[in-house]
């Protein structure tokens, strides 16, 4: 096919994109085409104009005439730069431009042999470098200490392997533009699942992972009876042992209590509804759980922004379900396209894809909707819209899905599907429906991301001078001018920025407080109520994170799981508030005296002279140069200066080791201290004969290490590690620096739709 017939398309239209500023900024640092000095040379106009020529180019592939391509562009065009719907970001990078891979994710097989394996890693390497997203079963895998016949030796397992993965990932580099992200699943029933359970304990670990594990039917009702269940050797399909199910839910769910994973698939009920049963079954889905699909399937996502989608009459708004429709058809019309017009980073892909052409039309801005609506997000009038708006799109996406199979054909593997025989007309495509997390592209359309409530509505930003800013849902902010001059609305702001909910703000009214809420104000039934209400409507999946306050209880973890089987979610994703934050120090459990004044230990004197040594170290952000000083009782102090003079990274360093040398002072052990610094992580980062230096504060540690004998660095396979550092280029990690802080503007991060995304500036660590 040629697809360079796109720079022929004319698309004459008097719609400007009407843009926020946070939209530009994303735009300019993420999409907007640049020379090879790096300057930018496309507008947001360009850009729009450019994606939307070329999938409509898909058109004349089909007999469609230069006037009628030119007409499907401009509705394509006007479509976007109205943000009525956004495509995934692939899309919106690659379209039109050299790479042209425009899916967002992938799942890949992995097969039992060592072949296989590597199979896997290389093709999951060439699809991190063209910018999709790849999600793995490792369920196939035999367990730990299996027989290797071909080697008289015994299998590593799973886990091992995952963490080659992940180690992979970390050196592409996906574009320029977008990070590898990967999901891993494993059956219930796999003789490794407690070691998967605990994979991520310690959260330096597989950083570049996502994990679920994938519940079976039986499974939940030997949970429900209190009963074992069998364990399977992969590779021999025999039963390999037992364990009680209530004791494996539980860990489950404590490890998602403590950290947010593993998430959980209902493995068989995704299966259930896989309309193409006779091609194959669903092993594992994308990075963030809501596009189930089978071994080298890609899924092309895109989401309408509901924002669009409102009229207004007398008293407010209401839903133009017209408009609804129209934007469906031509949403339809415009994933179909993308799978014509893609350039697929393999071939298998390119004919599973084509063989299945499945689409996943979503949704972005409900929440705002639902305010502008006056309706609670945790009500049943707000689960009722949800059916509604749902429901009328998928209606038409079927609709419009039949009505492009009479102009072109049917999905090859129709005659295999579950609708064939049932449905008066065939379709063109196996599913049409996903509901996709929307961080980046939400941002794009200045709309609240998905099917989430609002994460907060108000931000303070410090800015330069110490001065605050402070950032108002413009909604929320409407609400409170229209109360007039009684209320104090710069107060109001402040209180809120602070508070981050109107819940416990007197001065607001009742119908402020119940319309206007937060993912922190709702019950967690609530999110499982509308994420189930979309479901019922939605081909794929749904990506939606049920959020909890830090003092949330295990207990009200499993009423979610349970919650989310029972209404007939294909899956579901937790986060406890704070779960993900490093806890350096803690309280001893053992000792419950609080020491007076006089009791409390004070750091050892200095002495007039102390002797030491200074090592230089690597690291990314320029030489540090540590000196080790001790007196007669050992390592007494430390200083760390960058090569550089000035700057945060030189003021840091000294300020690590001011409270390194009190710690020393007050008695610390230097291996609790070592212990505290080696391995955290930033996403500047170097490599030394000795290994990975993956910040400053772990190069600290590292010195102190080897100046005082410790060296845990010979336990480390340190050319594993070279491996992951080799062709790492800007040494950015997936989950490798603090939770809640983004590793391009430094602003915080959200934690929605099984991912953490940053509002600001459009990072994503899903990709």
């Amino acid at each position: 096919m040629n697809r360079e017939i796109h720079n022929n398309i004319k698309i004459n239209s008097n719609v400007k994109p009407m843009l926020s500023k946070n939209a530009i900024t994303v735009l300019e640092k993420r999409y907007l085409l640049r020379d090879g000095k790096g300057d930018i040379i496309e507008t947001p106009e360009e850009l729009f104009k450019r994606v939307a020529g070329f999938v409509a180019a898909a058109d004349s592939f089909y007999g469609v005439n230069e006037d009628g391509v030119n007409n499907t562009a401009l509705n394509f065009y006007e479509m976007m730069a109205e943000l009525k719907f956004i495509p995934n970001s692939p899309t919106l990078m690659n379209a039109g431009r050299p790479l042209g891979q425009l899916s967002a994710c992938f799942v890949l097989p992995v097969e039992d042999s060592m072949e296989g394996i590597f199979d896997a890693l290389k093709n999951m390497a060439l699809i991190h470098k063209s910018g999709g997203g790849t999600g793995f079963s490792f369920s196939k895998l035999r367990p730990k200490n299996d027989i290797v016949s071909s080697t008289a030796g015994v299998s590593s397992g799973p886990v091992p392997f995952m963490n080659i993965f992940n180690s992979a990932t970390e050196t592409v580099k996906q574009g320029g533009t977008r990070r590898g992200a990967n999901m891993a699943i494993l059956n219930i029933d796999h003789p490794d699942i407690l070691e998967f359970i605990q994979a991520k304990t310690n959260l330096s670990s597989l950083t570049n992972f996502n994990i679920s594990v994938a519940l079976t039917d039986s499974f939940m009702e030997a949970v429900k009876n209190n009963e074992e269940y069998e364990l399977k050797n992969p590779r021999t399909g025999e039963p390999c042992g037992k364990l009680n199910a209530v004791k494996v839910y539980d860990l489950i769910i404590e490890m998602a209590w403590k950290n947010g994973e593993p998430g959980i698939i209902f493995i068989d009920r995704i299966n259930k509804y896989n309309p193409i049963k006779k091609v194959g079954a669903i092993e594992s889905t994308n990075p963030c759980g809501e596009q189930p699909l089978l071994p080298y399937e890609s899924c092309n996502l895109g989401s309408i922004n509901l924002n669009k989608v409102l009229k207004q009459n007398g008293k407010g708004f209401e839903i133009d379900f017209d408009m609804l429709k129209e934007i469906t058809r031509y949403a339809v019309h415009f994933l179909d396209n993308v799978i014509d017009m893609n350039s697929y980073p393999l071939k298998e892909i390119e004919l599973m894809t084509k063989a299945n052409r499945k689409i996943g039309l979503g949704i972005m801005g409900y929440a705002d909707m639902l305010i502008k609506l006056g309706v609670p997000y945790n009500s049943d009038e707000g689960v009722m819209i949800a059916e509604r708006i749902m429901s009328t799109i998928q209606n038409e996406s079927k609709l419009k899905s039949e009505e492009l199979a009479g102009q072109r054909g049917e999905f090859p593997n129709f005659h295999l599907s579950e609708y064939a025989g049932k449905m008066a007309k065939p379709l063109r495509n196996a599913t049409t429906t996903t509901i996709a997390p929307t961080g980046t592209i939400s941002i794009l359309a200045d709309s609240s991301s998905g099917i989430e409530p609002l994460f907060a509505l108000s931000y303070i930003r410090n800015v330069m001078d110490n001065n605050k800013l402070i950032e108002l849902n413009p909604s929320f902010e409407e609400a409170v001018k229209e109360l007039g001059s009684a209320i104090d609305i710069n107060s109001i702001m402040e209180k809120v920025a602070n508070h981050g909910s109107v819940q416990n703000i007197d001065e607001l009214p009742d119908n402020i407080k119940k319309v206007f809420v937060t993912a922190h104000d709702i019950q967690p039934e609530w999110h499982i109520k509308t994420q189930a209400a979309f479901q019922r409507y939605v081909d794929n999946a749904v990506s939606k994170t049920v959020n909890f306050s830090h003092t949330a209880t295990a207990g009200d973890i499993r009423k979610v799981y349970n919650m989310a089987y029972e209404l007939e979610c294909k899956g579901v994703t937790v986060y406890r508030d704070g779960s993900r934050d490093n806890q350096v120090l803690q309280i001893n459990s053992q000792s419950k005296e609080i020491k007076t004044a006089e009791e409390r230990v004070a750091p050892r004197p200095r002495h007039e002279v102390t002797w030491g040594a200074t090592r230089k170290m690597n690291t990314g952000c320029g030489s540090l140069y540590v000196t080790i000083n001790e007196d007669e009782y050992g390592i007494f102090e430390v200083f760390a200066a960058m090569g550089k003079g000035g700057g945060c990274a030189a003021s840091q360093t000294e300020g690590i080791g001011r409270l390194i040398s009190l710690a020393l002072r007050a008695g610390i052990d230097k291996e609790q201290i070592v212990k505290q610094l080696k391995g955290v992580r930033c996403p500047n980062q170097s490599w030394e004969k000795g290994g990975r230096i993956y910040s400053c504060s772990d190069a600290i540690a590292k010195a102190i290490e080897r100046y005082a004998g410790i060296d845990n660095a010979k336990n480390e396979n340190i050319l594993a590690d070279a491996a992951k550092f080799m062709a790492e280029t800007n040494g950015k990690d997936g989950e490798g620096v603090v939770t809640g802080v983004c590793p391009d503007c430094h602003g915080p991060l959200e934690f929605e739709s099984g991912c953490s995304v940053c509002r600001g500036c459009g990072f994503s660590r899903c990709g």
